[in-house]
């Protein structure tokens, strides 16, 4: 049974929390422009200096003025509207759900199982920082709603692009082979995501067909002169990364093509295929947001992804006290999570962390846990899948509350899989994303990093407590340089990201324990830096006759300058044995 979409239990309540929410927005607005107006960003403050603005001063006196008799003006009518918006919060639902209705069951469905026993699917995190636009100021990040409509642009321009698969006949005789110089047309800086529908090339050595298949992917086959089966002593230049391919059913001795190269910076190590990308991913599947806190900014992006994501949960949190009629600490934001997803959410629950303090306290951050249909498996039985996003306390050096907060994630999840698992469905995916706040090569986090939630679900870029995987980039950056040359574009970051001297200068250094010099990196290391956002997998909750394997890692640089995070990627393959 598909959620409803209103959070309210009848129209009248709805009616009365949709009027104190009017009488208290004029009030709400005055004052985050009062603030706002007494902090710039320092991108503002670069373009004053190069315009030489010195009418700044002016401005900010005489439009304080304004804003706060506007203020003091609508503060009485704010009032009445909190006293009508605030008791109905008791009888909220946690979320908004919106549901596009597609042109045909078959457009929120992945018959990959149904139709091969297989499928692949993509995932996505990013922390937003859509606080209201006063509060974003103090992260070095303003203009919250129009940076919302344009993140959500560049989300859409990102995964709609063609999915390019090349398969390479010989890989010991043909070298490695770059779209983004040899098939895919040059990306507009200004229009990123956008690609041609159709691409070809042409070289003395090979001749590249195109195929373009109903869904959004591309097929570029690659013959070449030398067809000897490739030596196992050398390694492949090609990487393995297919997307929806599996060679089992062929002949002994047929030679099976290498599995796709995405894109130029695509690499793989550790069996991990991984990039850093100046787009997101190309068919993500799910979507989960961090920090979408203002709900005007929640409603943009809604607006800018509901043609690709036709399910999106938003404004997911509790206000008020919560229990209701307790001296509960008030909450002032909801979570500031936002799910967004290709496939119909069947069941969602969210719950709230009770442990949270000082700032932390005023946001209603939790745990969102959504139960999916993804389709049909080859003997008709249902196929979900299992989805969880959450938001840890932030604070450095309170790694306890952490902890006890993934306990209770940990129990939350579990609870949600048992009272909605069905003995007739097949579970494909059991995926844990989001920011958690802690990295996994900080002394001070250490704690976390040996949290028994790791042995549930698998971090790919893990490997093991305080040590990561030496291909692995941080995803949290340093707020003051937002607007710097070398990081201020989706191209320049990707170019920073890679070098290891320039992303010492722009991503977050790992924190020293209390009263312990930092040694960092060990001798013969790569300098990572924090890496806060997360996106798990787990095997052991999924149905025993479906593997999974990880097909592509990806550090999307797509919003440089829109939030002080690198979002991060995941695809997974999963294939069901349909023998069993």
């Amino acid at each position: 049974m598909a959620l409803q979409v209103s959070p309210f239990p009848n129209a009248f309540v709805a009616g009365i929390h949709a009027v104190g929410w009017a009488f208290i927005l004029p009030c709400f607005w005055f004052l985050d422009r009062l603030v706002a107006l007494c902090k710039s960003t320092t991108q503002e403050r670069t373009q004053r200096l190069e315009q030489g603005c010195s009418l700044h001063p002016l401005k900010v006196f005489f439009g304080f003025i304004i804003f706060f008799i506007l203020f003091l003006a609508t503060a009485p009518l704010g009032f009445l509207g909190f006293m009508l918006w605030a008791p109905v919060e008791a009888c909220r639902r946690p979320f908004y759900y919106h549901r596009e209705t597609p042109s045909s069951p078959e457009k929120e469905t992945h018959r990959g199982f149904e139709l091969v026993g297989k499928a692949s699917f993509g995932f996505a995190t990013a922390n937003l920082c859509l606080l209201p636009d006063s509060l974003a100021r103090f992260n070095n990040l303003g203009h919250t709603q129009h940076r919302a409509a344009v993140i959500g642009q560049h989300i859409v321009q990102g995964v709609c692009r063609p999915h390019i698969r090349i398969f390479v006949d010989s890989p010991s005789s043909c070298g490695t082979l770059s779209p983004s110089n040899s098939i895919l047309p040059t990306v507009n800086s200004s229009s990123y995501g956008a690609t041609d529908k159709h691409a070809s090339h042409h070289s003395d050595s090979a001749e590249v067909h195109v195929s373009i298949p109903k869904s959004n992917s591309h097929v570029v086959c690659v013959p070449c002169d030398d067809t000897e089966e490739p030596s196992t002593d050398s390694p492949s230049p090609l990487l393995y990364t297919n997307h929806n391919s599996n060679q089992q059913g062929q002949p002994a001795g047929h030679r099976s093509a290498p599995r796709a190269l995405l894109s130029q910076g695509l690499r793989q190590q550790d069996d991990v295929p991984w990039e850093v990308s100046p787009l997101f991913p190309a068919n993500v599947d799910i979507l989960c947001l961090e920090e979408v806190f203002d709900k005007r900014a929640a409603k943009k992006l809604t607006q800018a992804l509901k043609p690709v994501f036709g399910h999106i949960l938003y404004d997911v949190g509790v206000y008020a006290c919560q229990p209701p009629c307790t001296c509960s600490s008030f909450k002032f934001f909801n979570s500031g999570l936002f799910l967004a997803s290709r496939f119909l959410v069947l069941e969602a629950q969210y719950h709230c962390f009770p442990n949270s303090r000082g700032e932390d306290a005023l946001a209603a951050k939790g745990l969102l846990s959504a139960k999916l249909l993804i389709g049909q498996n080859q003997k008709q039985k249902k196929v979900v899948g299992y989805f969880n996003c959450t938001h840890l306390h932030a604070p450095e050096g309170e790694g306890e509350i952490r902890c006890e907060q993934l306990n209770l994630v940990t129990k939350w999840i579990g609870d949600f899989q048992a009272a909605n698992k069905l003995p007739d469905e097949d579970v494909a995916f059991d995926v844990l994303c989001g920011d958690f706040n802690f990295d996994n090569c900080s002394p001070d986090d250490a704690l976390e990093q040996n949290h028994c939630l790791f042995e549930e679900y698998r971090d790919t870029c893990r490997a093991g407590p305080g040590k990561e995987k030496p291909w692995v980039i941080g995803t949290l950056l340093e707020q003051p340089t937002l607007y710097e040359d070398d990081i201020n574009t989706p191209e320049n970051l990707q170019r920073t990201l890679e070098r290891e001297d320039l992303r010492k200068q722009y991503v977050s250094p790992p924190v020293p324990a209390e009263d312990c010099p930092l040694d960092y990196p060990e001798t013969g290391q790569p300098w990572i830096g924090r890496r806060i956002d997360y996106i798990l997998y787990r095997e052991n909750s999924i149905s025993k006759h479906c593997r999974t394997e990880v097909e592509e890692v990806s550090f999307i640089t797509q919003l440089a300058g829109l939030t002080d995070h690198i979002p991060v990627g995941l695809r997974l393959n999963v294939v069901m044995d349909s023998a069993d």
